[in-house]
């Protein structure tokens, strides 16, 4: 079974190098602001970005400081956007325990992730490249642009998949890419190299986002949020885009009113659910995600050999086997 450790492997003098610039980034005098970063920092998850950020690096290059602070920066920029949406969608639980938002207000989760961000921007400065800079730049852009996108089709009839995907592409793919191509970046790598990173973080992002959105369909509490959780926020992601659009009846039309009314009783989101899990979109959601998933391992074979490429395969592996 591939972990997060195996994946680590042939980068662990680097990851705790990026460690060290990770825990003083966010030292401050202002104790309030302490306990927050602390706080997050606490559950901050796998750093699965600065970890392909550091593994692309790796398998064109020698990492440097370049490639840390790169790697940093977009994983400050990953976290500040976390921190924001769990205000904009009225998130109260993240990783398991209770949000920003939740624990202190949303005035003081907004704040933080106004500060992240600006550290996230003041560490793209510190690798002394402008094209990595410009990369990250980018990213703070279209990441707020996909969230406008989605909130601006709320309803069934306006959502289709090839808006799902357009999302994703502003989203969760273009950082994954960013987090590639600013590994390249950093050490130098050339145009041909660095677009086949890029095509590597955007297929490896997309299989995140769709098994992300697979787990809202199952009731897991590794995931650490609840069940259903995508669709009472008024996101429609790919198993139930699929179920309406190839189904029809009494039944759709019942999930369709449910969906647009945003009548999202515990009893309805398990309705929606099922139907979901009985109309095959979940079965269908599995099986694109292992096409995008061949897709990023036919880029990868591709490339020289060395240890960091194989934990590049693992990392495709394991985003999507991953049960979390």
């Amino acid at each position: 079974m591939i972990n997060i450790e195996k994946i680590k492997q042939p980068i662990l003098a680097e990851m705790q190098d990026f460690e060290k610039v990770y825990s003083e980034v966010l030292k401050s005098d202002n104790e309030l602001l302490v306990n927050v970063h602390n706080y997050i920092m606490a559950s901050s998850g796998k750093k699965l970005r600065p970890i392909i950020t550091i593994l692309a690096a790796k398998a064109v290059g020698k990492v440097n400081q370049a490639t840390l602070y790169g790697a940093l920066s977009l994983e400050l920029l990953h976290t500040a956007s976390l921190v924001h949406d769990d205000v904009i969608d009225d998130t109260l639980e993240r990783r398991g325990r209770p949000s920003v938002n939740a624990r202190w207000t949303n005035k003081i989760a907004v704040l933080t992730g106004d500060y992240i961000l600006s550290k996230s921007l003041h560490s793209a400065n510190k690798t002394k490249h402008l094209d990595i800079m410009e990369a990250i730049s980018i990213v703070g852009m279209v990441l707020p642009d996909g969230e406008l996108l989605q909130l601006s089709h709320d309803k069934q009839s306006t959502f289709t998949e090839e808006l799902y995907f357009e999302i994703i592409k502003r989203k969760t793919a273009l950082l994954f890419a960013t987090c590639m191509t600013v590994g390249g970046m950093s050490v130098g790598a050339d145009q041909d190299t660095l677009a086949k990173l890029e095509r590597i973080g955007k297929f490896l992002g997309i299989c995140f986002q769709i098994k992300d959105d697979i787990f809202d369909y199952y009731d897991n509490a590794d995931i650490g949020k609840p069940t259903g959780n995508d669709v009472r926020d008024g996101k429609l992601t790919l198993p139930l885009i699929f179920s309406l659009k190839n189904t029809a009846g009494s039944e759709r039309d019942k999930i369709v009113k449910l969906i647009d009314q945003k009548d999202f009783t515990p009893e309805n989101i398990e309705t929606i659910m099922q139907f979901a899990h009985k109309s095959g979109g979940v079965d269908y959601a599995i099986k694109v995600m292992d096409e995008y998933k061949q897709l990023a391992l036919d880029e990868i074979k591709s490339m020289p050999e060395n240890a960091a490429k194989q934990a590049l395969i693992h990392c495709v592996e394991f985003v999507t086997a991953r049960e979390f």
